[in-house]
């Protein structure tokens, strides 16, 4: 009796799944080696069990029959794609290239240079590009401008601040200042006060100790007056007037 047909689905039970697999797996390893052995055929199998596990069979190895497979499945398609994507390119580089020539010339035409080929549209076109711009250019002045007198103004409030504080500060170090000039006026004032009534004192003691009556003793040259009825004739004769005068003065 021959054995019904399998129906080819996802084995639901964990366990004959895994035995199935395992028995179908080492099967599918036999045929490849057969194949190789008998037919003389490169054969490469790789398999990856459901929890990731790799199972691979290479008759002239793994490595070597994928390099192969790669020569003569993606090399007709990638050059291909290089003589594709090489005239991609080529398509870009002339699009840039007439877009480039084209800033230029528009260039050339806001500097005023080729206008002889533009019709009335095109000029009209071009005048009104250039008041555009030059509307913008004065207003972005204008911002500058504004934006420069605000910063002057802000400079200008700080600097005002300082001056005020500084002449604050000068007029406390004035006021300082003129307190200590008054004191040391005061001072000298004072000074000068004492100093006389001391001088005075000490004069009035000086005139104090000097009695009348007693002879003062006086160190120096002065002439000498001969007393009331006194005779001139002590003084000798053999003496010159200059020397009668230099001794009168030490007679006393």
């Amino acid at each position: 009796m021959g054995r019904g047909r399998v129906e080819l689905k996802r084995i639901e039970n964990k366990i004959n799944r895994q035995v199935t697999f395992s028995k179908r797996r080492n099967g599918l390893l036999k045929k490849a080696y057969e194949l190789s052995v008998l037919c003389d055929a490169e054969v490469a199998l790789i398999v990856f069990s459901s929890r990731g596990k790799l199972y691979e069979f290479g008759s002239a190895g793994i490595a070597k029959t994928l390099e192969r497979y790669q020569r003569c499945s993606y090399i007709p398609h990638h050059d291909n794609s290089i003589e594709a994507e090489t005239q991609s390119w080529y398509h870009e580089v002339t699009k840039l290239k007439t877009k480039y020539e084209s800033l230029q010339r528009t260039q050339r035409h806001l500097l005023g240079e080729d206008l002889g080929p533009l019709n009335v549209k095109e000029l009209q076109n071009l005048e009104k590009q250039l008041e555009g711009a030059l509307a913008q250019a004065r207003q972005r002045k204008m911002q500058i401008m504004v934006e420069q007198m605000e910063d002057l103004r802000k400079k200008e409030r700080q600097l005002g601040d300082l001056n005020k504080q500084l002449k604050i500060k000068l007029d406390a170090e004035g006021q300082n200042l003129k307190a200590i000039q008054n004191m040391w006026n005061s001072n000298v004032a004072s000074g000068s006060t004492s100093f006389a009534l001391h001088t005075s004192s000490q004069s009035n003691i000086t005139m104090d100790c000097q009695h009348p009556s007693e002879p003062i003793l006086q160190i120096g040259y002065h002439q000498y007056v001969p007393a009331e009825g006194t005779s001139n004739s002590i003084i000798p004769k053999t003496l010159s007037a200059s020397e009668t005068n230099f001794m009168q003065g030490w007679v006393l």
